[in-house]
């Protein structure tokens, strides 16, 4: 059922053809440069589920590009970080990736036009950049802990870009943030100066850089969609003005 409103989304961005959602953009963006970078033109309707493709070219969008591999990096992400970097157990991440890649509901998943599958990437990307950068603790401001801090912050942005259940990930970093800050609080042989470069740095990378990336997303949605489309009635005249195809397109109105 999902995968008519995803697919009609994803055929909206190649169109540029403006609308209106619930979820924010990234996710239905990559799905629509999925299908234009494998050849999908836009021109499926999506207008009830089951109806048959022909000769459409969906199966960049339904998952080769994107879905499938998102869900196969699953396995290593959960392999490494659930696993490996928590219990150092071989055994014990061989048997959590098995379960994971013949989970019947990731394989349904991983088959259709869907977000879950991006969203569970970033989720499991936050998790184990958050994962790694704690494991560099000793050795803060090094090339890797600047890595992996920084890529915290881009994946709770792709995570939150995809759906807004990505906050639950957000939640799981601040408070994993505000012990190690409180920890490193009460080392006494850390002073105040260097304590609050600690601070800044995870202010910097996991407020600021998500805030950004997450802005820079609508900023591509709206450059990209510049065509009238079903979802003009949400926005103001002036807005719709702008707006190719739209009746007040270019229009002058009195002050």
């Amino acid at each position: 059922w999902d995968e008519t409103h995803f697919g009609k989304m994803g055929s909206y961005y190649i169109n540029r053809t403006f609308f209106f959602d619930v979820h924010p953009p990234l996710g239905k963006m990559l799905i629509g440069l999925a299908g234009y970078l494998s050849g999908y033109d836009g021109t499926f309707p999506f207008q009830k589920p089951g109806d048959r493709y022909e000769q459409h070219n969906y199966m960049g969008m339904r998952g080769v590009r994107l879905c499938r591999p998102a869900s196969s990096w699953l396995a290593f992400l959960c392999l490494s970080v659930q696993m490996l970097e928590l219990s150092k157990s071989l055994p014990a991440a061989l048997l959590t990736a098995f379960i994971l890649i013949f989970d019947t509901g990731c394989i349904t998943l991983s088959q259709y036009i869907l977000l879950d599958p991006i969203l569970m990437f970033f989720l499991m990307g936050a998790v184990l950049s958050m994962v790694k950068c704690n494991s560099c603790a000793d050795r803060p401001f090094s090339a890797s802990w600047w890595f992996w801090l920084s890529l915290t912050g881009v994946s709770l942005a792709g995570a939150m870009g995809v759906k807004f259940v990505g906050l639950f990930v957000v939640l799981l970093v601040g408070l994993n943030t505000i012990y190690d800050l409180w920890d490193l609080l009460g080392n006494l042989s850390l002073s105040l100066v260097m304590f609050g470069k600690h601070l800044l740095a995870r202010v910097l990378c996991l407020i600021v850089l998500p805030l950004a990336l997450y802005t820079v997303m609508f900023a591509v949605h709206f450059a990209v969609l510049n065509r009238s489309g079903p979802g003009d009635g949400f926005f103001s005249s002036a807005f719709q003005s702008q707006l190719i195809g739209n009746n007040l397109h270019n229009v002058s109105i009195p002050e």
